[in-house]
């Protein structure tokens, strides 16, 4: 008898649509409501709004200092901010002028530049930042030297995309920013977070000065391997002092228990 893997298998391997039965012409009803299924989780993670208050709560009781920020999409008066995020990215690369300004006084009155600032953005995905920003913060806290690194105000962002972090660094002056972000939802994975880490953080800069860890949910990379990864980044940054593909992923940082 062949040990080969059948095609129907696979499923046991991956979430992905292989070796669909078929009704006919057409496939399973059973499959054709589960792909009905995912497609409204999707959606329904691209439109949910972010539970800014229970963010916030969570980070407090950790004694974690934090910020509310928005993006510039809720400068567009009478509009949904959700439906203008999706159709003006350009507008969540930047901050509101409210954020900045306020953003701009707390480092005034701030005597020492912070070597990392964490920034929470919706993106995407509210449901992969209500999810897994907190314990993936936990796992990253565990594995940074508190001695080693100076730690900014924890920033909470709405209708933000990736590049916004740039911004904010810039005027915290910080030496590097961790950006968690929601993923574009796929019919998978409607929770995926992702992390953005950029060395000297400015407007302008591209995502080839930036290294991305993704996948970052129950079903795909742990909070433990996410935070290892982090580390090693962050070490090999400020050692190589720059983020971004002259950077990768360095020697073994000790591993953080599940």
């Amino acid at each position: 008898m062949s040990n080969k893997p059948t095609l129907a298998s696979l499923r046991n391997y991956t979430p992905a649509r292989v070796a669909l039965g078929r009704t006919g012409p057409a496939i399973a009803t059973h499959d054709q409501l589960l792909f009905q299924l995912d497609h409204a989780l999707a959606r329904d993670a691209v439109h949910a709004q972010l539970n800014i208050s229970a963010l916030q709560q969570s980070l407090q009781q950790r004694k974690i200092e934090t910020i509310l920020l928005e993006s510039a999409v809720t400068t567009q008066p009478g509009q949904d901010p959700r439906h203008t995020y999706l159709g003006r990215p350009d507008l969540g690369r930047t901050l509101h002028p409210d954020s900045a300004t306020a953003l701009k006084q707390l480092a005034a009155n701030t005597p020492e530049n912070p070597d990392i600032v964490f920034i929470l953005a919706d993106g995407l995905s509210a449901l992969a930042i209500e999810r897994h920003a907190i314990p993936l913060l936990d796992a990253m806290l565990l594995a940074l030297n508190p001695q080693q690194y100076r730690l900014g105000p924890t920033c909470i962002v709405t209708q933000a995309r990736v590049a916004i972090g740039d911004e904010i660094g810039f005027i915290l002056r910080a030496q590097l920013t961790v950006l968690l972000i929601g993923e574009r939802p796929g019919l998978s994975a409607p929770d995926s977070l992702g992390v953005y880490i950029t060395w000297q953080p400015r407007p302008g800069r591209t995502d080839a000065e930036r290294n991305c860890i993704s996948n970052i949910r129950h079903e795909g990379l742990s909070y433990a391997e996410a935070a290892h990864r982090m580390a090693s980044y962050i070490n090999g940054a400020k050692q190589l002092q720059a983020t971004g593909v002259n950077l990768k992923e360095g020697p073994a940082q000790p591993r953080i228990k599940s």
